[in-house]
């Protein structure tokens, strides 16, 4: 299939930081917002900003919900069949906001265009869906290879991993290198050589970014699965052979992303592929054990030469059963705004107004805080080279729903490889042939 290729730092028109939507003025005294937001560590600092929303505005917030992504679109679904869409704001998702249909607000018609014309083209198109712009990105996302340095700075360790591999032990470029520095470096229970999510649509988008770097793809043009390949299988026997060796953690098939963050700052993990908004507290003393010894380099090359890239943004939508959706526009333009986004890009988030980007980055050098600058740099580049997006098509969650428990029942010798993908491909060809997207 084509991949759409998220290259964030495409240039735009700015208009002047100070611009915001009008109803930020308005009057919403006694009125309270009923939301739902995604929770987490990367994502609650912003949320301490809310109350100089409500101080300015008269307004309250009621965060009805506060749970990671998955959780919550359960529970938006059910909102959905149960006709409870009694809420205004609601933490989405690129990869998710095809799936819901018309539940979401136009934001065209909501925000002022000034406002719009401040975020980057490319996560503004990304966050449209049949034309309609039902997201207001908050930040992007993509994963880079964070490392313990001292393992690669270790005299011992460099001597043994030459006389064991063959080569020199450097961080590493491709996923052949990574597998074979996990399994050089696992010590089990204590060490680990590395980590992945293991469940919901987390493993499906590292699957599905392992297996376009190995030079596969999930569909064909026509929309016919394609992910039970001889890349998908290699892919698959990546996750595999590193469970069978002990190089990750026993319960990884449970993990989430708060899972893989507490697992690397907890010091006991070698090589962490993950989400830029993880790095401040990796970096941080008093949260982690691995601060003042995190490298990073670009994600790996798969087979085909190509850098995993799985890429989308974390975004906010109005509903349409709003009572007040002027003041769901103001509180989202709000969370949205300069300040707002740089309080997550000093976390190592990536911001949707190019702005930010510049504004963060000039932050850090002045501060002297070269890891976070080094970290800007980092992602900044892997967003503008090797980012692409998941099929952005309403069925996608429904297809990630068969191929992640095929992805588990491999893994865990339940079935062999080839089976399992074989069965969700077919199951994924039915989703997307009831859907319309093949004949």
């Amino acid at each position: 299939m084509k991949h759409t290729t998220l290259k964030l730092l495409a240039a735009t028109a700015l208009v002047p930081i100070g611009l915001t939507a009008p109803a930020l003025a308005g009057d919403f005294d006694g009125y309270t917002l009923r939301v739902k937001l995604i929770g987490g560590a990367q994502y609650e600092p912003l949320y301490a900003e809310i109350e100089k929303w409500e101080a300015e505005t008269g307004a309250t917030v009621d965060i009805l919900s506060r749970k990671n992504h998955f959780e919550l679109d359960r529970e938006i679904k059910q909102d959905i069949a149960a006709g409870t869409l009694d809420w205004c704001v609601g933490s989405n998702h690129t990869s998710f906001a095809p799936q819901y249909g018309n539940i979401y607000r136009d934001l065209n018609e909501l925000l002022d265009p000034a406002v719009l014309a401040e975020f980057q083209p490319l996560a503004l198109e990304n966050s449209t869906v049949d034309g309609r712009l039902v997201q207001l990105p908050r930040h992007s996302d993509i994963s880079n290879l964070y490392y313990q340095k001292s393992l690669y700075e270790d005299e011992d360790n460099k001597a043994a991993f030459l006389a064991e591999y063959g080569y020199e032990l450097a961080p590493p470029d491709t996923w052949d290198q990574v597998k074979d520095q996990a399994l050089f470096f696992a010590n089990p229970p204590d060490f680990y050589g590395t980590q992945y999510v293991g469940k919901d649509e987390a493993i499906t988008g590292r699957f599905y970014e392992m297996l376009v770097a190995n030079g596969g793809a999930l569909f064909d043009e026509d929309w016919n699965p394609t992910f039970n390949s001889p890349e998908g299988v290699m892919t698959v026997q990546w996750f595999k052979d590193l469970y069978d060796a002990g190089a990750v953690p026993a319960g990884v098939m449970n993990y989430l992303w708060d899972d893989t963050g507490a697992g690397f700052a907890s010091g006991t993990v070698a090589l962490n592929l993950d989400w830029a908004g993880w790095a401040a507290y990796f970096n941080d003393p008093d949260a982690s054990q691995v601060a003042g010894n995190v490298g990073l380099v670009r994600a790996p090359k798969g087979a085909a030469g190509i850098r995993s890239g799985w890429s989308g943004s974390h975004t906010f939508s109005i509903t349409e059963s709003c009572d007040n959706p002027e003041a769901a526009a103001s509180f989202i333009t709000f969370l949205t705004d300069h300040d707002r986004q740089m309080v997550e890009a000093r976390t190592g988030l990536l911001p949707t107004r190019q702005s930010v980007w510049d504004a963060v980055k000039a932050e850090f050098l002045a501060e002297g805080n070269e890891f976070q600058a080094m970290v800007s740099e980092t992602y900044a580049q892997s967003m503008a080279e090797d980012a692409f997006t998941p099929p952005l098509i309403e069925p996608w969650i429904e297809v990630s729903n068969e191929i992640w428990p095929a992805l588990q029942a491999a893994i865990l010798g339940e079935k062999s490889i080839q089976d399992a993908l074989d069965d969700a491909a077919e199951a994924a060809g039915e989703i997307m042939e009831d859907a319309g997207y093949r004949n």
